[in-house]
Formats: C-alpha cells, sequence, structure tokens
C-alpha cells in the first residue's frame, strides 16, 4: 500500500536530477542503488535507456522504506545509433566532442516511479544540434573538469550549452529529467509538485 507521504524516494545519485525535483517543488530523499549499466548484444538505445531505468526503481523499491514512491531516471546522448556514455578518460571525452562538432544527436531519458510492484514509465526522446567547436575549445572544455562525469562528455545545462545552436525537445530531459513527464507520473502516485490540484 502505497503512503501519502508527500516524500519521493530518489534511487539516483545525480545532483541535477535531486535539483530538477526541487526545482518543481517535491522534496525528495536518496536511496542507493547499484545496477549493472553494461549494454546488451544488440540493444537498442530506447530498450536500453528504459531497462536501466527499470532495474534502477526496482532496486530503489527494494532499498526505500515499504508503501515509499520511489522515482528513476537514465539518459543517454545516442549518435548514429551509437550510445555513448560518461567518458572512461580524456581521449574519449574528446573523441566523442569531436564526433558530435557540427551534428545532431538524440539524447533519451527514460523516467520510472514506482511503489512496490506498481511501475509505470515515459521515454522522452530530444535533438540536440551542435555548432562546429574547434579542437582548441573540445581541449579548453575537457579542462574544465565538466564532461567527466556527463553522458556524451557535456553538460547543457552547464558550460557546454555554448555548444547547442538548436534543442527540438525537452531542455530537462536533456539535463536528466523530463520535468513534465515526471510530474504527470507523480501525480498519479499522489505526490504533488508546486501546482494546486
Amino acid at each position: 500500500m502505497c503512503t501519502e507521504s508527500p516524500l519521493l524516494y530518489l534511487a539516483s545519485a545525480s545532483p541535477r536530477r535531486r535539483e530538477l525535483l526541487e526545482q518543481i517543488g517535491v522534496a525528495v530523499q536518496r536511496v542507493s542503488c547499484a545496477v549493472d549499466e553494461q549494454v546488451l548484444p544488440d540493444e537498442a538505445p530506447e530498450q536500453y535507456v528504459q531497462r536501466v531505468t527499470a532495474d534502477k526503481v526496482m532496486a530503489g523499491v527494494a532499498a526505500a522504506p515499504s508503501g515509499a514512491v520511489v522515482l528513476a531516471a537514465d539518459t543517454v546522448v545516442v549518435l548514429d545509433g551509437r550510445i555513448l556514455g560518461k567518458p572512461t578518460d580524456r581521449q574519449q571525452a574528446l573523441d566523442m566532442l569531436r564526433a558530435l562538432s557540427g551534428r545532431e544527436h538524440q539524447v533519451m531519458t527514460a523516467v520510472a516511479v514506482a511503489c512496490g510492484a506498481e511501475v509505470r514509465t515515459r521515454l522522452v526522446c530530444s535533438r540536440v544540434q551542435f555548432r562546429e567547436l574547434s579542437e582548441a575549445e573540445i581541449r579548453a572544455y575537457w579542462d574544465t573538469g565538466e564532461p567527466a562525469d556527463k553522458a556524451g562528455s557535456y553538460g547543457i545545462q552547464g558550460l557546454g550549452a555554448v555548444f547547442v545552436a538548436q534543442l527540438s525537445g525537452s531542455y530537462s530531459a536533456v539535463v536528466g529529467l523530463p520535468l513534465m513527464e515526471t510530474a504527470e507520473l507523480l501525480a498519479g502516485f499522489g505526490i504533488r509538485c508546486w501546482q494546486p490540484h
């Protein structure tokens, strides 16, 4: 039985997701969960991001108090059908940024909200167009430290915003959590954002 508590348990270590939830007036308690985030053979990006999100939310349900409402999300950057995850080192980050330069890529964010065995999910796909990047600015961007823990080696909410020529879709989903869809999912579980119901 789900509680009517306004507190949401976030199955994510991402400070950006926590900030986005707080932005829309949702109180959050983080719950730790570890899941296997390896891409399976022949797994399409949209299947991958939804599977990992489902695994995260169920791990969160297992770790949170009984009856708690838990949210999890996962974001991937996709270029030519290939997932660009968080870079493992400087060289990989530079290669990713070179590949994204002057190109359009997709950002897919899956969000899941669960209470007990009940799980509801949404997948939001956005398109991001980068302007041409010079080699000097790619290297300078790595030196800021920002790309190191970001999917695709950039953060649209940070310094990387200057690379984005165009965005079609949800800005907050590119940051890490689609807020309109998230608010709708949370409302279904009795978690309110700032809006009166």
